[in-house]
């Protein structure tokens, strides 16, 4: 008889690091349909973080749950960032807390230069992130900086995004697929400057279907599965691990 693997024994691993982000007995709905169910997991500073698993596994619903977007709802649990209590935020006082999403439409603003939309989200005066430093990181960017940034390439827009996310002086970054439709060529570039910022200090989140790629890139991962974490550990781990990869991420 055929016996599932229980990976259990790996979930929500202990460390005697600080956690920067925790994420504790978090559940979310989409009206009655019951998406985040108890998650827990801790992110530390300067780590990146892969959050993964299946289509409908309950990924992007987290992240947006972290990020206090008001879709999925949270009815229950605690979410802290350095300290600060984000689940008594609205998504607004959370991102003012430090919380950068890039979601996975990159969401453009139409009739702004590439310029115009950083120049948008830059927090005045700039502390860490100026418009030169951004250009530094994304030199696309800065040559195309009076360009119109909804007639940037996919992989441009996406540099966008995460520069837009930057220039707030965040102290998460939360990526939900942020490689989709990209060129492997331009998958690598945005990996180097991922790269760049964790070694800078950059706390990130990724949420990715491309998930070998995201397991390269990441510190450690977290594998949801029907909203329940079912692995929390190295990645690695996971990437050792061929029953677990087949089992949770179909790889």
């Amino acid at each position: 008889m055929n016996v599932k693997p229980d990976f259990s024994k790996n979930a929500n691993q202990a460390t005697t690091a600080p956690a920067f982000l925790s994420v504790w007995d978090m559940h979310a709905y989409y009206g009655e349909s019951y998406i985040v169910q108890g998650v827990n997991f801790n992110v530390h500073e300067g780590e990146i973080l892969a959050l993964l698993g299946r289509n409908g596994a309950g990924k992007t619903s987290t992240l947006r749950s972290i990020a206090r977007t008001g879709s999925p709802l949270v009815t229950h649990g605690e979410i802290w960032l350095d300290h600060q209590p984000l689940h008594k935020m609205t998504s607004y006082e959370a991102a003012q807390a430090g919380l950068g999403l890039v979601p996975e439409d990159r969401r453009i603003i139409p009739g702004l230069t590439v310029e115009e939309n950083l120049q948008l989200a830059q927090i005045a005066p700039p502390i860490g992130w100026s418009l030169e430093r951004l250009y530094e990181l994304f030199p696309r960017l800065g040559e195309r900086r009076k360009q119109e940034g909804v007639t940037l390439s996919g992989g441009e827009q996406q540099m966008l995004a995460i520069a837009r996310a930057l220039a707030r002086d965040i102290k998460v970054l939360l990526l939900d697929e942020p490689y989709e439709g990209l060129a492997p060529v331009i998958v690598d570039e945005i990996e180097k400057t991922l790269i760049h910022i964790k070694e800078q200090g950059m706390t990130t989140i990724i949420v990715e279907q491309n998930a070998v790629r995201a397991l390269e890139l990441a510190d450690r991962a977290v594998i949801l599965d029907t909203g329940t974490i079912v692995f929390d550990g190295s990645a690695a781990d996971v990437l050792g691990n061929a029953e677990l990869r087949a089992e949770y991420l179909a790889i």
